[in-house]
């Protein structure tokens, strides 16, 4: 078996985030349902969502071949997984910050279109809340056509509690099966304690052989994603998501 670690498709890069804490940017909602896919319906609730996001990419950096439970996670461990993790690498209660993600939505750049909105309501005052187990994973469900976009915008709006996030990161990544295919790695930044915030990442997709593509359609949820957020460069969540790009994807929709 080739090792993921070394192997990467794809060049790295995208646009550093915007931030804007404080006061939440009102805006119109666009409208979803556009081709291209969605979270599946579980997914649409937001206590259930992982957090995708993509980002400004790191260096894969070699194999760690060893770790033991109680060692402390960094971002330089992360960075060097053989493949996707089979165990979560912190706990829930590891998030002394209480951040809670509210909305997270996806589109296409070239067509504009709407591809993944989801939302969850949040009261006007920001709440110390512990984000469980449950809202560590996700499986979303796309079309073939997402394969074949080039550039995506993905826009991220959460709450932080009562303490101030310092140097706010995410490491993320993307494997189908035992093939690293993409690592994204970007600061999102300083968040002030009792704030809403949202930021925006623009990325290109990583350029994919079409074999590689077309075990990826044959295969639903086997591509797969580990997503890391860090503070301070101590590991706070740890989210998991799966992939299906089938034809058969509008269908599970409501």
């Amino acid at each position: 078996m080739e090792n993921p670690g070394e192997k990467e498709l794809g060049e790295r890069g995208s646009e550093s985030p915007s931030l804007q804490s404080g006061q939440e940017e009102e805006e119109e909602d666009e409208e979803s349902g556009a081709e291209g896919g969605s979270a599946e319906d579980g997914g649409r609730d937001m206590d259930e969502w992982n957090g995708f996001i993509p980002g400004e990419a790191g260096a894969d950096v070699g194999v760690i071949t060893e770790w033991r439970a109680g060692d402390p996670v960094t971002p330089q461990y992360v960075l060097r997984l053989a493949g996707y993790t089979q165990d979560y690498l912190c706990s829930p209660e590891d998030n002394v910050y209480s951040i809670s993600f509210s909305r997270f939505k996806i589109r296409d750049l070239e067509s504009g279109a709407v591809l993944v909105d989801l939302k969850k309501h949040c009261s006007a005052e920001i709440k110390e809340v512990l984000q469980m187990d449950s809202g560590r994973f996700i499986q979303y469900r796309f079309t073939p056509a997402f394969l074949s976009l080039k550039e995506i915008g993905a826009t991220l709006e959460f709450t932080v509690g009562g303490k101030a996030v310092n140097k706010f990161r995410l490491i993320e990544r993307h494997y189908f099966r035992d093939l690293l295919l993409k690592t994204f790695d970007f600061e999102i930044g300083f968040c002030i304690p009792h704030s809403r915030n949202t930021c925006e990442h623009i990325y290109s997709l990583p350029d994919l052989e079409s074999d590689i593509t077309d075990k990826m359609v044959a295969n639903p949820f086997e591509t797969r994603s580990d997503s890391f957020y860090f503070a301070n460069n101590k590991l706070i969540m740890h989210h998991k998501a799966e992939y299906s790009f089938s034809l058969g994807a509008r269908a599970d929709r409501d």
